[in-house]
């Protein structure tokens, strides 16, 4: 058994959709934990109020108020890749993950994840992600240090004034025109079933992206891509969409068996570079990854 060291978050919704107590809406909420294990936990002490107040079974519903429990799983994955930190000061750290790596907690992944690992290594317990990667996804993550700065940060992102740039490998066997070439996607994306996918449907643009295009060989392509809105598997489903999913997508275009200790085939997407004007120093920062897709110096984007 495997139980998170520290506690996860929610906030109850500001609507009651007829939940009498705290134990019915988590049941409801998360269907795949058990009434009887939520039960268990509860009595255990591992559920409780934002104010460290426990809750029992009969605890009312209270809307709006901040909840925290702890995960726990029976076998967590432990994912054999190493991270980085390429820079760190006083109130940013610039993290480069790995592939399979999730970001922070989730499904099977209690404490093998980046933010616990930095949290490890640092040993600030107030680290604090200012976006996410996907898990399948390597590439650079920023986390705030203090929360005194952490508005600063999550306001680049908010506001777009981050420029992030990822690279991409597809099978592209009957492209014949001349490179580099470019496409413009602006479309619509909404949750899909299961709920951790997403697609592309009619409806007002949500989902924008520019992808190239750079070089073929061996009848795969080396793309650059850049998101210019952060919606969940964006780029992914917008290679779809081009009619080059990303090599090795376990997701799109067809969900393939989950298999988390299958490490050989790490979906071929780079979130490679970052840059921004520090809202603090006022200076221009650049960071790149230092990992590469796994098709060697012949492949590489120039």
């Amino acid at each position: 058994m495997s139980i998170a060291t520290q506690a996860s978050e929610i906030t109850l919704p500001a609507n009651n959709a007829g939940w009498p107590t705290v134990l019915a809406f988590l049941i409801a909420k998360f269907p795949g934990v058990s009434a009887a294990i939520w039960q268990q936990r509860i009595q255990q002490g591992k559920v409780h109020w934002y104010q460290g107040e426990c809750i029992n079974e009969h605890t009312a519903f209270l809307p709006s108020r901040r909840l925290c429990y702890y995960r726990e799983v029976e076998t967590e994955p432990v994912v054999p890749f190493a991270h980085r930190i390429i820079y760190q000061d006083a109130h940013l750290l610039v993290a480069d993950k790995p592939h399979f790596l999730p970001v922070t907690p989730g499904g099977s992944f209690v404490n093998e994840c980046l933010l616990q690992r930095l949290k490890t290594d640092t040993g600030n317990q107030d680290l604090v992600p200012l976006h996410r990667l996907d898990r399948d996804t390597a590439g650079l993550v920023l986390f705030s240090l203090q929360a005194d700065s952490r508005a600063l940060y999550s306001r680049l992102f908010s506001a777009g004034q981050i420029s992030k740039t990822y690279y991409a490998v597809a099978e592209v066997a009957q492209f014949h025109d001349a490179l580099p070439q470019q496409w413009q996607l602006h479309n619509r994306i909404e949750k899909s079933q299961p709920r951790f996918l997403n697609k592309i449907c009619a409806g007002e643009p949500n989902a924008s992206s520019t992808i190239r295009l750079l070089k073929v060989e061996a009848g795969l392509g080396v793309f650059q891509l850049q998101a210019h809105t952060g919606k969940t598997h964006q780029l992914r489903l917008h290679m779809q969409s081009l009619g080059w999913p990303i090599l090795h997508d376990a997701y799109y275009p067809v969900l393939k068996p989950k298999n988390s200790g299958d490490f050989s085939q790490p979906l071929q997407l780079l979130a490679a570079e970052v840059s921004f004007i520090d809202p603090i120093s006022a200076e221009l920062r650049r960071f790149s990854s230092e990992q590469k897709l796994a098709f060697g110096p012949a492949l590489a984007a120039d």
